[in-house]
């Protein structure tokens, strides 16, 4: 039972109706090797995505399962974003954690689920590799792209 009453601060109604314009859009306007959708109608502030590996680059062909999570107070905090697949990123710690931009400090309540999932797609074409977690990662990237691609 939730009332219309605006004065409530983040009540989650609100996050709920952006989450839901935010699968429409998704839906109708696909971005190839894309795809975002919540992981159970009870809850839409939890989804799970698969960005497919960029044409040209060491991911080409592979598909890698993201997590995303929205707190109470999206789109004015960046949401939770890591990969649940394996990923050997010079962006992306062992643990899937992500350092990309957009999702720190960088964010924007512009952004929105296809701008995250076209930016991580981005990110496996070109890393920062000026910020690596994956210090490794970079080096090989950098340096000896038959030995990144082995990895």
């Amino acid at each position: 039972m939730e009332g219309s009453s605006k004065s409530k601060v983040p009540d989650g109604h609100s996050v709920v109706k952006r989450l839901q314009s935010e699968l429409v859009q998704l839906m109708m306007a696909p971005s190839p090797g894309l795809s975002a959708f919540p992981e159970s109608e009870e809850d839409l502030t939890k989804w799970c995505g698969i960005i497919t590996g960029p044409d040209g680059t060491p991911y080409e062909g592979m598909r890698f399962r993201i997590a995303l999570e929205f707190a109470p107070t999206y789109p004015y905090t960046a949401p939770k974003v890591q990969f649940v697949s394996p990923m050997w990123h010079p962006n992306v710690d062992m643990s899937g954690n992500i350092c990309l931009d957009i999702l720190k400090d960088q964010w924007s309540a512009v952004y929105n689920v296809q701008t995250i999932l076209l930016s991580l797609q981005s990110l496996l074409e070109e890393p920062n590799n000026s910020s690596p977690l994956n210090a490794v990662a970079a080096e090989l990237w950098d340096n000896d792209m038959h030995e990144y691609k082995k990895n």
